[in-house]
């Protein structure tokens, strides 16, 4: 078989993004996974059984550190020989873009996700662009993961190379047997609802990402602080209130949020924070609608699997919400960086009862015609084996 060296910057990329497709791909090619060094890498050796190579890449610039990685990703290609190096993540393509290059490997892929030049100005903007300009020569072939990534290289000018996003979109899809809401029971749902103190006529919105500015979670705050005031005694009287449920991390020295948001969310007993959960599965399970305010995305995995799960979900118009979310079909699409339309859109979804059961009946659907990761693995496979075939004909 020929092998396939598949690279991230950070082992969580492997082991979240890619679960389940390495070990698709290890049936048909000899498989070699390579990012940082870590418990995530260990879990994918395990779990996909394919073998690992653990290089150091560093998210931020760092001209002597970066050096170093290319050397080792250089040796290494030249050491395995691969046929085809595909990568995701940005470091991890420029450097293995290029070591590959250097090392005379034939097919050099990479899978562009979230940009993050579009919403950064001045010179650090031009810096990012010169970078994924630079990664796009030494590819052979460019991948945007969804049609928004594909405009915004078109916009940006980034590559003349021929863009082509596979299936639908997304780097992996979404297993629909793993999110799927009859997995729990009614009675499993009114435990856990039960066990975080909601009573069964709460209206939960739900959140998943970190917390962080560029998630939106500010907005997200903002507006659900309005709607809960808006609720009056009464419903207080009858046990019956609104739940904003967030699950994930701060990282509060990357992106911090707004003081009046930490306030908020830390005297609010409505608001709960959960951190992160290896297992999202139960907190859609007990939540009526996601909240997904982001700024900026590639494709949210979030989303699908939200969707997956049954519920409908407020987003932003960007790149990859726009794609999974049909305005009134599944979900509701609302402008970045607005408090006052997401106010209006939880506000909408939590009277239009009949509104919401509609876009919720459609959500799942949506997302298992679309974005079942078997169909997405097989497109992928698909490519592989033209791009050999091309090859073989050159």
């Amino acid at each position: 078989m020929q092998k396939l060296i598949r690279v991230t910057t950070v082992p969580l990329s492997l082991n979240i993004l890619l679960k389940g497709q390495l070990s698709f791909l290890n049936k048909y090619y000899e498989v070699l996974a390579i990012s940082g060094n870590g418990k995530d890498l260990e879990e994918v050796q395990q779990r996909e059984k394919v073998p690992t190579v653990a290089i150091e890449m560093e998210r931020g610039i760092s001209v002597f550190k970066d050096l170093k990685s290319f050397w080792k990703l250089y040796t290494c290609f030249r050491r395995e020989k691969p046929k085809i190096v595909h990568s995701i993540t940005p470091k991890a393509g420029l450097l293995s873009m290029a070591a590959a290059y250097f090392a005379r490997v034939p097919i050099r892929m990479h899978t562009f996700t979230g940009l993050v030049f579009p919403s950064k100005t001045g010179m650090l903007q031009n810096l990012l662009i010169n970078m994924d300009r630079c990664l796009c020569f030494f590819a052979t072939q460019i991948y945007p993961e969804g049609q928004g990534v594909k405009r915004d290289l078109i916009k940006y000018k980034i590559t003349k190379k021929p863009l082509k996003v596979l299936a639908n979109g997304n780097v992996n899809g979404i297993d629909i047997s793993h999110f799927n809401p009859d997995v729990f029971s009614q009675e499993e749902k009114e435990q856990l609802r039960h066990d975080f103190g909601l009573q069964p006529e709460d209206f939960v919105f739900v959140f998943v990402g970190r917390l962080v500015g560029d998630k939106g979670i500010n907005e997200m705050v903002a507006a659900f602080k309005k709607l809960d005031s808006c609720r009056g005694k009464a419903d207080s009287r009858k046990g019956k209130s609104l739940k904003l449920l967030l699950v994930g991390p701060f990282e509060a020295e990357l992106d911090p949020l707004m003081p009046d948001t930490l306030e908020e969310m830390q005297s609010n007993p409505n608001i709960l924070s959960v951190g992160f959960q290896p297992d999202v599965r139960p907190y859609f399970a007990i939540s009526d609608i996601l909240v997904f305010p982001s700024y900026r995305e590639g494709f949210p995995n979030v989303v699908l699997q939200a969707g997956a799960m049954g519920l409908a979900s407020i987003v932003t118009n960007i790149n990859g919400s726009n794609e999974i979310i049909e305005e009134g079909i599944n979900g509701i699409i609302i402008p970045v960086q607005d408090s006052e339309a997401l106010f209006e859109a939880m506000k909408k979804m939590i009277l239009e009862e009949e509104f919401r059961n509609k876009l919720s009946k459609n959500s799942r659907r949506i997302i298992k015609d679309k974005y079942e990761n078997k169909e997405i693995w097989k497109a992928l496979l698909a490519e592989y084996k033209q791009l050999e075939e091309n090859l073989g004909k050159a």
